[in-house]
């Protein structure tokens, strides 16, 4: 395999924490990647560093986090809406062109804030929501499925990776913008209610069930780039847990990723909108 390359060290920063994972293994994930130097912050540390001076010393920023949603509520989950300083300087971190990865969970994050999920690209909701003035379902989970990943289209962020490739993960059934897109991976799986289990089920008490909870078929994208104001952006729906963050394909995803986002390439790409 042929990790895209482009000459120099990186310096990135990790945004962490809100939902759980195993710290170590995923930290090997980034420490077996020669030339990048990983920082990890948590939430809500991590916030206060996504500006322009804040993250002046890192080439790209990882997202592997879910800030704005409060667990220990009465009615979970709570939203918590980020403050406007955030907002401002977080798009003022984009509009300057900060390369962007987002992994797995942080798909969920800043639910009260809807321009983050048009940032991103999409969203997993924890509650029945407002979205793009319609109200959606909770999305759905579902643990360890056995299904394989396609490459939808030649990109830097796939290159060297076989056209599909087997994987054991997490998947979602979850709102995905597609029009506003560009498809990178889709994987073999049915996104069909009856094959998922309902979020709001499971985070209050209810564990691995969608009695009573209804939601249409989703979509089987699971990996795009887009851009986020005038920063590339590369998400990846997986990464739940171990296994996952050993794959060698997963980890030649990520640093294609990574590497892609910090490039010159990607940000002329994002500015040319």
């Amino acid at each position: 395999m042929g990790v895209i390359r482009y000459g120099a060290r990186l310096n990135i920063l990790v945004s962490v924490k809100g939902h759980p994972f195993e710290r170590d293994a995923f930290a090997a994930l980034f420490d077996a990647m020669p030339d990048i130097e990983a920082t990890f912050v948590d939430q809500p540390a991590a916030s206060e560093l996504m500006s322009c001076d804040g993250l002046a010393r890192y080439d790209a920023l990882v997202l592997y986090d879910m800030p704005g949603l409060d667990f220990a509520h009465d009615d979970r989950p709570g939203l918590v809406a980020p403050p406007e300083a955030f907002k401002e300087k977080f798009r003022a971190l984009l509009d300057a062109g900060k390369g962007v990865v987002a992994l797995h969970h942080a798909i969920a994050g800043w639910p009260a804030w809807e321009e983050y999920a048009e940032l991103l690209g999409g969203r997993f909701l924890y509650r029945r929501a407002a979205l793009r003035e319609e109200i959606r379902p909770d999305s759905g989970y579902r643990h360890d499925v056995a299904h394989h990943v396609h490459v939808a289209q030649d990109h830097k962020v796939t290159s060297g990776l076989p056209e599909q490739f087997p994987l054991t993960d997490e998947l979602y059934l979850f709102e995905v913008f597609e029009e506003s897109v560009t498809p990178i991976l889709r994987s073999s799986f049915a996104f069909k209610k009856e094959n998922f289990y309902s979020a709001a089920r499971a985070v209050n008490g209810h564990l691995f069930c969608n009695e009573g909870w209804s939601h249409e078929d989703g979509s089987n994208l699971i990996g795009w780039v887009k851009r986020a104001r005038k920063s590339p952006l590369v998400y990846l729906q997986p990464g739940d847990g171990p296994a996952t963050y050993k794959d060698a394909n997963y980890r030649h995803l990520i640093e294609n990723a990574i590497r892609w986002v910090a490039s010159k390439e990607a940000l002329d790409w994002a500015r040319a909108s």
